[in-house]
This record gives C-alpha cells, structure tokens and sequence, in this order.
C-alpha cells in the first residue's frame, strides 16, 4: 500500500526550490497523456485495433477506472425458429413397389381379357351378319326362282290355249285346202271378190265422153256388216274428172255390195275402176 500525500507531509524534507515548475510539468503532463489515451481510444475504435495498456507512473499513484461501456439494448423481436431440415423422402418400400407392379400385372391382364372379349363378340357379330346375308339372298334366288316357274308356267298356259284356239278353229275354218294360214277366216278378200264387185258396179256407171287411154280411178268404199255402202272416197284421180265422178255416183246407186266367199263384207276396201275394162 502507499501512503498519502498527507501521511507523509509532517516527514517529508523541506521543499526544494522550483517546486511548483515541477507540478505545471507534471500537470502539463497529464494533461497530454490524457490528451494522447483519448486519441488512443477514437482510433482504436476507428480502426477496430485490440486495446493497448500503458502503465504511467506519476507523484502520486493513481489507476484509472475502467470505461463506462452502454449495454446493448435487449431486441424486441422474438428470435425466430430455426427451419426444420428438410424431409429425405425415403422413397417406396419393397413391399410397395410389388404390390404396385402386382397391380400393374392384373390391370394388364384385365385389359388382356376385355380385348379378347371384344374380338370374339366381333367375331360372332360378323358371323351373325354372314349368315342373314347368307340367308336373305337364298330367300332372293328362291323368290326369283318361283317367278321364273310362274312366268315359264303362265306362257306355256297361254300357248295352250293358244294352241287350244287354234285347234278349235281349224274345225270351223274357211280358207282353201292349199291355204298356209292358221286363222278361222282369211283377214283379207278373196281373189274374185274384186271381180264380183265391178261387176256389180259397173252397170250403174253413165259415162259417155270419149276418153283418151284407160286411166284408173282408185275408191275407198265403207261397208256396214250386211255390205251397205255406208261412204266412198277418191283415193287417186284418174285425170279426168268426169269418171271420176261418174264412179262415186255408180257406189252410192248401187248401195249394197255382194258379199265374199265367207259371207262376210270387208271394210274398207279399196276399189280400182278403169273406163275400158
């Protein structure tokens, strides 16, 4: 321990001369090494330099106390939790990963099983439409078939009776025994009943000019069934006017034509008459 500048006071020797020079120097002193620790203590703030002590001797023994430091102001924030690490996803077991493929295996067998089922319903359905096209054009040729028979059957009726007609009129028929025709009675008249008619004719023709050659007037002559002249037409004129007229008005005097071999009268006919005949 020191003793104070009291204590020491009554012993201490007599004051040498050039005391109080000696304590300006001392002051001046400390006034510049207080003057050199606050520059200490700003640049070692400034630069952030690790604290430097120094240890001073002076008259009188003196530590300084230590540098009042503000305590860091408490943070109102709350700390935040630290973030949970992240999750290693271990991935599927053995166990899962057979059963998904056995799954897998059932679902493609299913699918397997529904596409055969599929092609064989095809199948029957193709076969099924087979058999009724199959059967529809049966039913087609069989009713073409029974057309045909009735068609084949109805002509050879007809030619029957055809030949039925025929027959029965050949019993009644009227032509020559050198005649080729089929028919009961010949469509046209017969070779003399031209004749027969200008003969009828003729006598009730007035005709007495003096003609040049032997022109020939052609009638067409309408005759009822019984052969009553019913009208006459000039097909072709002679030339001469005069015989032709004389002609019309020897059909409609004579009025009623004899009838053919068959006893009938065709009509119409068509009557050649000529001056000189």
């Amino acid at each position: 321990m020191f003793a104070t500048t009291a204590d020491r006071t009554e012993f201490s020797p007599p004051v040498p001369p050039g005391r109080w020079r000696a304590i300006v120097l001392a002051l001046l002193a400390h006034v510049l090494l207080l003057a050199a620790l606050t520059w200490g203590v700003n640049w070692r703030n400034d630069r952030d330099t690790p604290a430097v002590e120094a240890e001073l001797w002076s008259a009188v023994p003196q530590q300084a106390a230590p540098k009042l430091v503000d305590a860091p102001a408490p943070d109102p924030t709350p700390p935040k939790p630290a973030p949970e690490p992240p999750k290693v996803d271990p991935g599927p077991s053995a166990a899962e990963i057979a059963l998904a493929r056995e799954k897998e295996r059932k679902l493609k067998e299913k699918l397997e099983q529904q596409e055969r089922e599929k092609l064989v319903q095809q199948k029957r359905e193709q076969e099924k439409r087979l058999a009724e096209e199959k059967r529809k054009k049966e039913l087609e040729a069989k009713r073409q078939q029974q057309l045909k028979e009735e068609r084949e059957a109805k002509q050879t009726e007809a030619l029957r009776q055809e030949n039925l007609k025929r027959m029965a009129g050949l019993a009644g028929a009227s032509g020559s025994p050198s005649a080729t025709g089929n028919a009961l009675k010949s469509a046209g008249p017969s070779a003399s009943y031209a004749g027969r008619i200008v003969a009828r004719v003729r006598p009730n023709i007035v005709f007495t000019e003096d003609i040049a050659g032997n022109p020939s007037a052609e009638v067409e002559v309408r005759c009822s069934p019984d052969g009553t002249i019913v009208g006459t037409r000039l097909v072709k004129s002679s030339g001469n006017k005069s015989w032709d007229e004389a002609v019309i008005k020897a059909l409609i005097k004579t009025e009623v034509l004899p009838r053919d071999t068959d006893g009938r009268v065709p009509s119409p006919l068509i009557i050649s008459f000529r001056p000189r005949d």
